[in-house]
């Protein structure tokens, strides 16, 4: 009896051994790493958001969100540290700022501002984000394509006609009726005057006129545009989309076809119906 206990307790000390072998260098692994084994395994994933057709020379924002990778625990908290780096790419890019180009995100997010060249052009703002927790990394490329156009600008010059001046007021900026922006006036002093200008790019719009306008409203009788007009206006044309013929080609080709049928065929009874001779 008392051998087979002997016998019994030296196979679960070997087993023992052997398992104890088998998970040292698991548990070497582990020591050496520690911030891989708290890091997440989900993968660093981002967006920038904003406006993606902007006017020349004008400005804009753009939110850049990132999360995961390495700087992220399993359980979705932030424990290391997301930086980036931000680009603008494009065949010109002169008078253009992104800013500020390199940092790091707060809560996973960062704000830039951008200043359109001042050129028409396809153009993408690039902002390579790196998930960082101890010496491991992880990095990710984001894009966003633009489109530089050409906005409608509208400008004018404002005359004080009241014998006391007046005090600052906005302007509100129209298109077809509805308001699309606003015309900050400073104070201005009996006689003086002030230029205003205003620059949008418009939504995509039906085909047909439109109007960008300003009026005086409630400023009229205290101010004037030069020439005492009490409004200023910018029409302009959107086309509609290339007229599809295709159903007409169809229709005169069948046409043609046809025609081509019934002459044939007139043509056979003809020589069908001859005497011989």
């Amino acid at each position: 009896m008392t051998l087979g206990v002997d016998r019994a307790r030296k196979w679960r000390g070997a087993a023992l051994a052997v398992l104890a072998l088998l998970l040292l260098p698991v548990l070497a692994l582990v020591a050496a790493h520690p911030a891989a084994a708290a890091s997440s395994t989900t993968p660093l994933t981002g967006a920038i958001t904003g406006p993606t057709t902007l006017g020349q020379g004008l400005k804009a924002k753009y939110v850049v969100t990132a999360t995961g990778g390495p700087a992220f625990a399993a359980n979705g908290t932030q424990s290391g540290v997301l930086s980036y780096h931000a680009y603008f790419i494009a065949t010109n890019t002169t008078s253009s700022v992104l800013a500020p180009p390199s940092g790091v995100l707060v809560n996973g997010t960062i704000t830039l501002g951008f200043t359109a060249p001042n050129i028409t052009e396809s153009a993408t703002i690039s902002v390579v984000v790196t998930s960082t927790l101890g010496t491991k990394n992880e990095s990710t490329n984001l894009t966003l394509a633009l489109t530089i156009v050409a906005p409608l600008r509208l400008s004018g010059t404002l005359v004080v006609s009241g014998a006391g001046g007046v005090s600052p007021f906005g302007l509100t900026v129209t298109l077809d009726g509805s308001p699309v922006g606003t015309v900050a006036v400073p104070g201005l002093a009996a006689g003086a005057s002030y230029p205003i200008s205003f620059s949008f790019v418009p939504p995509a719009l039906a085909p047909g006129w439109h109007t960008l306008a300003v009026a005086l409203g409630l400023e009229h009788g205290l101010v004037s545009f030069a020439g005492g007009a009490e409004s200023i206006s910018h029409a302009f044309y959107i086309a509609g989309p290339a007229p599809n013929y295709t159903a007409y080609y169809v229709a005169g080709f069948a046409a043609f076809i046809g025609a081509i049928v019934i002459w044939t065929s007139r043509v056979g009874a003809r020589r069908r119906g001859r005497p011989r001779t």
